[in-house]
């Protein structure tokens, strides 16, 4: 199956490009949540955050602070919002990971409504202790 991202990559498929590196290419959503909404991927095929090799992570992170203070200032907007959805669960739709960058304006309107949620006594405690045993233990 082809990959939207990667024809992009390749020239294969247009686009609206902002920045672009050896290893980094961002560019503007073409369904965009507001205007300026804006993608930045690793140019490698990467399905999630998780499969992004290390040694691009930073020139990745480095890319969106710069692709974001662009977007503050050539958008004249005050906030904005790095949005990353990794699997189906959790909303990802183009299986190439990406950092989404949502210039945010006063008059968008756009609110989010989170659920949240309360831990049960000592139910922290466990959640923690099952997050930490596999924290320096990745294999």
């Amino acid at each position: 199956m082809k990959c939207i991202f990667c024809e992009i990559v390749n020239r294969n498929s247009p686009a609206e490009i902002i920045f672009e590196d050896e290893k980094i290419i961002a560019f503007l959503d073409n369904k965009p949540f507001n205007f300026g909404h804006s993608l930045v991927i690793p140019k490698i095929h990467c399905e999630d955050f998780l499969s992004v090799p290390e040694d691009h992570l930073m020139n990745l992170i480095s890319a969106v602070q710069a692709v974001s203070k662009a977007v503050l200032k050539g958008l004249n907007v005050s906030g904005f919002n790095i949005i990353s959805n990794n699997g189906k669960t959790a909303g990802q739709s183009v299986f190439h990971f990406h950092f989404h960058i949502i210039p945010r304006f006063k008059s968008d309107k756009h609110k989010y409504r989170l659920n949240l949620k309360s831990y049960a006594p000592g139910e922290m405690k466990r959640f923690a202790e099952s997050i930490k045993n596999f924290v320096n233990n990745q294999e």
